[in-house]
């Protein structure tokens, strides 16, 4: 009979925070500069010329649909921008959600299913984790100024969107095809996730002589 040996091979504990920080790091800078580079140019977007008053209600929908099609990372774009202007203008919310987001990453997305959360000598399962973080995302959006907040921001960003589609000319607009860019800001998340759950797993090496 052939031996066979099995080696574990543990990961050093101390490099697991910095290989995770690096992996969201990383995924937050490219999901950032593929979001950006679907963006049309500029120029085009604003073009002075280029906007005129609707002939009709049918018009201005017709022209939010092909300018929303068109410049929809340019939306993606303007919306975003908004709702970090309304979160920095009020610094105080701003924490409230950081925290919730930290939470989130740390106490779920990001940390491996081996190593339980440990409270006051009580461990904690996912599924346990799951709920508290759901309650507590209930009480801080439905309970605290920062729902109104993004609710507001949300709308004010529609609001400059549907009135850009509305008023900008869509005849010179020609439709190519776009790779489909997903989530955008947020897909670097899941994906960080899946990274840091293999890396945290001890890989198990089987060698045979």
């Amino acid at each position: 009979m052939l031996p066979v040996s099995v080696s574990t091979l543990e990961p050093n504990a101390d490099s697991k925070p910095l290989i995770t920080a690096q992996t969201l790091l990383t995924r937050l800078s490219t999901s950032l500069r593929l979001a950006l580079s679907h963006c049309r140019p500029w120029t085009d977007f604003i073009d002075r010329t280029a906007f005129a008053k609707p002939a009709s209600f049918s018009d201005a929908t017709s022209r939010l649909r092909k300018n929303f099609s068109y410049f929809r990372a340019n939306y993606l774009t303007i919306l975003t921008l908004v709702l970090a202007f309304s979160l920095i203008t009020h610094p105080f919310s701003l924490i409230i959600l950081l925290s919730l987001i930290a939470a989130w990453l740390l106490l779920y997305a990001l940390r491996p299913s081996e190593m339980p959360l440990v409270i006051w000598g009580r461990a904690y399962s996912d599924i346990e984790k799951l709920a508290i973080l759901v309650v507590l995302t209930v009480v801080v959006i439905f309970f605290t100024s920062v729902g109104s907040l993004l609710i507001s921001g949300i709308m004010m960003g529609i609001a400059i969107v549907c009135a850009h589609g509305a008023f900008r000319m869509s005849e010179d607009l020609f439709l190519d095809e776009q790779e489909p860019f997903g989530l955008g800001l947020f897909s670097f998340v899941s994906a960080a996730s899946s990274s840091a759950a293999a890396n945290a797993a001890a890989p198990v090496i089987v060698s045979r002589v």
